[in-house]
């Protein structure tokens, strides 16, 4: 019997989804055994392999869940997200989140979900994105008492085809620069017209959408008289595929709780 990981990819047939099973099946430690998708996906009943632009992997794109899987990855929608977390909490199967744009409701159940499975969840599947987030607080700490304050501005750019602004990503650099901040921090979505002066303990975050960008950040600490700029900038979806696979290889040995990428990559 095969030692590797059996791997199901929920959101199999969309962009992220196939390569999550274009790199899981590159993986000598991974099986792809269940591609999940939609009932009315056109594609169901084709191999998931051929649907990601690979070899045949004789696993067909269906809309029926496995009785049984060493992990699952999401990559789907925010609508058929409550509908995973209860099939892998019924079936007991360790869980990695990827999707993106999910309400607070959404949340609250991942982490009564979590109470019984183990799952990993993070608005950012890349480990450049992580380690950044873990540099931009240890600046934040640093900077914080300055004299004559730190003015911190969150700047994300995504393709013209993401439905959430700002970015879960862009959201949680600015949650965990928080943390490192004294007093309330104000959040401020974008300005326009007389905002009057910027207030000290504020934190600016500002959207754009161009092209096919795949994810963009860049937080910038201004002091007066010098600036620091922070960027990370992915060239293709690769990096956030890889890293839900990270994430699923890291977490099929862990108990039940709710973990993120910082406990992946072992920065926590």
């Amino acid at each position: 019997m095969s030692n590797k990981i059996q791997l199901a990819v929920h959101g199999a047939a969309g962009r992220m989804g196939r390569r999550v099973v274009a790199l899981a099946a590159e993986d000598k430690d991974i099986q792809v055994t269940a591609a999940i998708d939609h009932a009315e996906n056109g594609l169901i009943g084709q191999d998931a392999g051929l649907v990601a632009g690979i070899a045949a992997l004789n696993v067909p794109l269906s809309a029926e869940w496995p009785g049984y899987a060493s992990v699952v990855i999401d990559f789907s929608l925010p609508i058929a997200v409550d509908g995973c977390l209860a099939r892998c909490v019924a079936a007991k199967m360790p869980l990695v989140i990827a999707t993106t744009g999910l309400q607070d409701s959404q949340k609250a159940a991942i982490a009564e979900a979590a109470k019984l499975i183990p799952v990993v969840w993070a608005p950012s599947m890349s480990t450049a994105v992580n380690l950044t987030m873990k540099v931009t607080q240890q600046i934040t700490e640093t900077l914080k008492n300055v004299t004559g304050g730190v003015d911190i501005e969150i700047i994300e750019r995504h393709h013209r085809f993401k439905a959430d602004a700002p970015s879960g990503t862009a959201l949680r650099f600015g949650e965990l620069i928080a943390e490192k901040m004294d007093g309330d921090v104000k959040h401020v979505h974008g300005r326009e017209g007389e905002t009057g002066q910027r207030t000290r303990n504020e934190i600016g975050y500002h959207a754009v959408r161009v092209g096919d960008n795949p994810g963009e950040h860049t937080i910038v600490f201004a002091m007066m008289g010098e600036r620091i700029e922070i960027n990370v900038a992915a060239s293709n979806r690769d990096c956030y595929a890889s890293g839900a696979i990270t994430a699923a290889k890291w977490l099929q040995s862990q108990p039940a709780g709710l973990y993120n990428m910082f406990d992946v990559l072992g920065l926590s």
